[in-house]
Formats: structure tokens, sequence, C-alpha cells
């Protein structure tokens, strides 16, 4: 994030309301998304990250058109234990990297 876009969020939340994003998994689950795009890991959203980005920046232009002033990244489950329950704990950078540049 440059620092121009950084004082410009200091100064949005120090002066209004600024409104965020809502349901992320519940938006990507509306795509559709097949088994494969899921690398064979039902329900692993961040993999839609790299497999899919095309979705989860849909999720954000969305959002977008209705108003929002910023969005989250699709990132809630990129960490050791809840990427270690699909056995690719070692992914975690990779796939946080990933949401963070689609967002």
């Amino acid at each position: 994030m440059t620092a121009a876009r950084i004082e410009a969020l200091r100064t949005a939340l120090a002066t209004r309301v600024v409104v965020a994003d809502g349901a992320m998994g519940t938006m990507l689950q509306d795509a559709r998304p097949t088994l494969e795009d899921f690398q064979q890991l039902e329900g692993c959203n961040e993999i839609l990250n790299v497999t899919r980005p095309d979705i989860v920046r849909s999720v954000h232009e969305a959002y977008f058109a209705v108003g929002v002033d910023c969005v989250e990244t699709n990132t809630f489950g990129a960490n050791h234990s809840a990427l270690g329950e699909y056995e690719i704990s070692d992914r975690v950078h990779e796939l946080a990297a990933a949401g963070a540049r689609v967002a």
C-alpha cells in the first residue's frame, strides 16, 4: 500500500463512517467453484486465490459496485492451523500473498 493510500484511509477513518465488504465465503460459494477449482480440497476458499482469482476478484468488484470503501482479502483461513486441516500448511505464504494481490 502506498503512503498516499494509507493517508487517504486514515483521513477517511477520522472523518466519516467507512464501509467494508461482507460475507466473502458466502459469495465465493455462490460462484459455484468446482472441486477442480479447489484442487480437490473442497471448502478451502484460499486455494481460489491462485486457481480462480477471477472469482475472488468478482466478489471484490461486486462490493465496490454497491459502494463499499474497502474490501477484505480472501485469507481468513490462510494460517497454519486452518490449512493444516487440508495438509497444505506449507502454502500459507503463497495463498495469503495471492489473496492480497487480488484484493
